[in-house]
């Protein structure tokens, strides 16, 4: 009986640990760093695809591209800020409504989702001060 209970025991533990293994994860930050701002799609049953933002490398108030496209599904927005000054990537639609924000980074990439329909959308950075500097950009979606 008690070669039973722990048999039980280990089969209970090694569920547990496979379950944990298989689970997601929502992480939104690394370490790795693309090249430059651009967009790609993937291939998908429900469209969208991937949008790729760099904050400029040398700290400049700027993002690499101020012009980019994307289409239009549930669209991955992958931000890379290589510098040490705090950026974030914030889309707005043409009535100024929000409809995705990245969190603010500094020497790392984050991502985030939207649901993009075709249109004309502003992204920009919302720390203080960087939009006014000029630090956003048109994003079209076809």
């Amino acid at each position: 009986m008690r070669k039973l209970a722990s048999l039980i025991a280990v089969l209970v533990l090694a569920a547990l640990g496979l379950a944990a293994c298989g689970s997601s994860s929502d992480t939104t930050s690394s370490t790795s760093t693309s090249a430059a701002a651009s967009t790609s799609t993937t291939a998908s049953g429900g469209g969208g695809g991937t949008i790729s933002i760099e904050a400029d490398p040398s700290g400049a108030l700027a993002y690499t591209s101020s012009s980019l496209s994307a289409p239009a599904g549930s669209d991955k927005v992958e931000f890379n800020n290589p510098a040490s000054l705090g950026h974030d990537v914030v889309i707005e639609d043409a009535d100024g409504n929000e409809v995705a924000r990245t969190d603010v980074i500094t020497g790392s990439e984050t991502s985030t989702t939207a649901d993009l329909q075709p249109g004309t959308y502003t992204y920009f950075c919302s720390v203080d001060g960087h939009r006014d500097a000029g630090m956003e950009g048109t994003l079209t979606v076809k």
